[in-house]
């Protein structure tokens, strides 16, 4: 940015000095880890072919592949805002991760990594709907990657599919933000898919704020169902939130052989089936809370034919009344007993963890928001065309978060193998990407030396990457 720091003196110790210099110095070594990822998995070259590129190629210093490879080195790093490519536009270890150059030329070349007017238009670029359905496309592809390459090469037989709604918070007046009650502020609502065993984030899709949990939903399940049923796994399960069973999406699930566990919502036909049940037995109340299950035989009014319904009546401490909630499943007693149906249901706690961890840890920066432009790449707009749809740039910050996401939880169920322990996406971030390193050439070679601190988990990680068995589709 211009400024230089002058050289200084602490005053806790008067022999320690600060000052900076021009040498190959970085902070975020972990890009490099990334790049090795999505290297080995393939995705950005599964990607690039199916990509429209509007741009006059003899224009282009960034190519889409690098481009699609810094938004995600950004987001994956922490860096949220397009403004902190400016910032980091000369860092050795996100210059060599992005470029799709070798050699020395990403550091000896003259153009940086790519500035936000660039990241900026290359979000635009990606905003087209063909284009978005490839970015959408590859968060499922590379889980599906990720997944075989733990195995051997060999898909999963059997995963279960959680679907839930996320409130992610905006600023400002971006497009379709809107205040929602329940969550008490302006956010965007989307509809996430992760898969419950592995944590794996397989789709995305941004709904305006102020739509209901299951808005959207029939489309968006079966469709991933459908892919996911291409390319990942045969899907045993789909887990589902009350506010999303419809009749239609329970038939589409059968019609496919996909078993479901839902959350059904109360109503007065369901309670009078439960009245018999919420009598609390004779006798003194022990101290720990009870809970009880039956089957109940249920059919709504929109159902074509009745489903099998377990019933949840528990003890509340300080209540004397009974709490109680309903789960339908199309599974049958002798393939899931009730006690199974509900630790199954409860389950879906992990589902929401690794959500929470999309939210909090990658941050989505959704800021995009229409503005009159008054000149659009060297001209002046001549018609609504040439103006930016802010809300599908927003999906676009949503979906590279989701592939962020998907990156770093590859790295991240590397190091529990390597380790033998549980990492969350934070300390993965604080105590292995976020790594202090510096660059030594000498001729053609270049050497990351890494900062003490970080190389024992360096160490684990490298080598659980490269024998994991990574293959195309």
């Amino acid at each position: 940015m211009g400024e230089t720091l002058q050289p200084v003196a602490t005053s806790f110790n008067r022999s320690l000095r600060v000052e900076s210099r021009a040498e190959r110095l970085t902070g975020d070594a972990g890009a490099v880890v990334l790049r090795e990822i999505m290297e080995r998995s393939g995705i950005v070259e599964w990607m690039v072919p199916q990509l429209t590129d509007p741009r006059r190629q003899e224009d282009v210093v960034h190519d889409l592949g690098s481009l699609i490879r810094t938004s995600v080195l950004l987001a994956a790093q922490g860096w949220r805002d397009h403004d902190d490519a400016d910032a980091l536009r000369d860092d050795p270890a996100f210059r060599l991760a992005a470029s799709s150059a070798c050699g020395r030329t990403p550091l000896d070349g003259p153009h940086g990594l790519a500035s936000q007017p660039t990241l900026s238009r290359f979000t635009a670029i990606m905003a087209e709907p063909s284009n978005r359905a490839v970015l959408r496309a590859a968060a499922l592809e590379l889980g599906a990657r990720g997944a075989r390459a733990e195995r051997g090469g060999k898909r999963p037989r059997r995963l279960t599919l959680d679907v839930d709604s996320l409130p992610i918070d905006v600023h400002g007046h971006q497009p379709k933000a809107e205040w929602n009650g329940h969550y008490r502020g302006r956010i965007y609502h989307p509809l996430i898919t992760s898969v419950a065993e592995t944590g794996d984030m397989l789709d995305a899709r941004l709904r305006p704020g102020n739509v209901g949990t299951a808005d959207g939903a029939l489309d968006v399940i079966l469709d991933v169902v459908d892919r996911a049923q291409a390319s990942l796994c045969d899907v045993a399960m789909v887990r589902i939130d009350a506010g999303f069973p419809s009749a239609t999406l329970l038939a589409g699930l059968e019609a496919r052989g996909i078993d479901y566990v839902a959350r059904l919502r109360a109503n007065p036909a369901l309670d009078r089936l439960a009245a018999p049940h919420m009598k609390r037995p004779p006798g003194r109340r022990p101290a720990e809370p009870r809970m009880w299950l039956h089957t109940l035989d249920y059919r709504a009014d929109s159902w074509n034919r009745s489903r099998r319904v377990v019933l949840v009546v528990k003890e509340r401490e300080d209540d004397l009344l009974l709490d109680r909630f309903f789960l339908v499943t199309s599974l049958g007693p002798e393939q899931m007993s009730r006690w199974e149906v509900l630790d199954h249901y409860r389950e879906r706690g992990t589902a929401e963890g690794h959500m929470g961890e999309l939210k909090d840890v990658l941050a989505p920066a959704l800021s995009s928001t229409n503005r009159p432009k008054s000149h659009c790449r060297g001209r002046k707009p001549q018609s609504a065309a040439d103006a930016v749809d802010a809300y599908a740039c927003n999906e676009v910050r949503l979906l590279v978060s989701l592939l962020a996401y998907q990156v770093m939880h590859i790295a991240r169920r590397a190091m529990a193998r390597a380790t033998g322990t549980g990492w969350s996406l934070r300390r993965l971030r604080e105590r292995v990407l976020r790594a202090g390193a510096r660059i030594i050439l000498s001729g053609r070679r270049m050497t990351l030396a890494l900062a003490s601190s970080a190389a024992p988990f360096w160490s684990m990680l490298w080598p659980t990457i490269i024998r994991m068995h990574w293959a195309g589709p």
